[in-house]
C-alpha cells in the first residue's frame, strides 16, 4: 500500500515490488545483524538559533537534519570503523562518507544517499538533501541515489515521535533515530533554564565495532551538534 493510499476496515491492498523488497530486507536485517543500541539526549537550542542565523547569512534554507548530515559525516572522520563493510576476515574502510536519511515516498519508504559528504560543506549538503528529497517523492531517484549508505538518518519527529529505535539496513554500520525537539527545564551553569532537547537512538552492527567505539562516535555527535559552529566550513 502506497501512502497516498488510505486503507480501511475490511479491504485489502496489494504490496507492492517496493514494499516487498524492503520487508524482505528488513527481515533479513533483523535475523542477520547483532545490532546494539545507544540512546542520548541532545541539546539543540543552540543549534536552533544558529541555524536560523546562518540559512539568512548564507542564503541557504538549512534544516535541522542537514546539522545532522554533517555533523555524522566529521565524526566518521574521527571514527572510521563507521564506515567499514564486513568481508570474510577483513574490514574494508570506505574511501567515501556516504550518509543516508530515509525518505517516506509514494512508493513506500526510500532511503537517498548523500555521496561523499567529506568534501561538502553544509550548503552543498542542504542542496543535495533538497534535491534528492524532491527526487525520492516523484519516484525519480536512480539506483546509484540509493546505494553505498554508510550511516542513515531516520527521523519521525515531525510526527510527534519523541523516539525511537530503527532497523539496521544491512550495507551500512549504523542508523541513527532522531525524535522531536522537546522543551526541558535543564540545570545548566549554576541555573534552571528551559532547554531544546532531542532523543537519540544509534543502532550499530555489532560485528563491526564495540560498544566502547560507538560510544565515542555518538558522543562526538553530540558535541558537535551543541556547538554548531564547528559544523560550517
Amino acid at each position: 500500500m502506497g501512502n497516498s493510499e488510505q486503507p480501511c476496515l475490511g479491504s485489502q491492498f496489494k504490496i507492492s515490488r517496493i514494499q516487498k523488497l524492503i520487508g524482505k530486507r528488513m527481515l533479513d536485517s533483523k535475523r542477520e545483524l547483532p545490532c546494539f543500541y545507544l540512546n542520548v539526549p541532545a541539546d539543540l537550542t543552540e543549534l536552533n538559533k544558529f541555524r536560523r542565523t546562518k540559512s539568512k547569512e548564507l542564503k541557504a534554507r538549512l534544516s535541522t537534519n542537514d546539522f545532522f548530515f554533517a555533523a555524522m559525516s566529521k565524526a566518521i572522520r574521527s571514527y572510521p570503523l563507521m564506515s567499514a563493510q564486513l568481508a570474510e576476515d577483513s574490514l574494508l574502510i570506505s574511501e567515501h562518507i556516504n550518509v543516508g536519511f530515509a525518505v517516506a515516498a509514494p512508493q513506500g519508504l526510500v532511503v537517498p544517499v548523500i555521496k561523499e559528504t567529506e568534501s561538502k560543506n553544509i550548503v552543498a549538503i542542504s542542496r543535495d538533501t533538497q534535491e534528492l528529497t524532491k527526487k525520492a517523492k516523484s519516484g525519480k531517484l536512480t539506483p546509484d541515489q540509493m546505494s553505498g549508505a554508510n550511516i542513515i538518518l531516520s527521523s519521525l519527529g515531525m510526527f510527534g515521535t519523541n523516539s525511537f529505535i530503527a532497523v539496521l539496513p544491512q550495507g551500512a554500520v549504523s542508523i541513527l533515530a532522531i525524535g522531536k525537539l522537546v522543551s526541558k527545564i535543564v540545570y545548566r551553569n549554576g541555573v534552571y533554564e528551559p532547554r531544546k532537547i532531542m532523543a537519540l537512538s544509534l543502532a550499530v552492527d555489532h560485528r563491526i565495532v564495540d560498544g566502547v567505539y560507538a560510544a565515542k562516535f555518538l558522543k562526538l555527535i553530540v558535541d558537535l551538534l551543541e556547538n554548531p559552529e564547528m559544523l560550517i566550513s
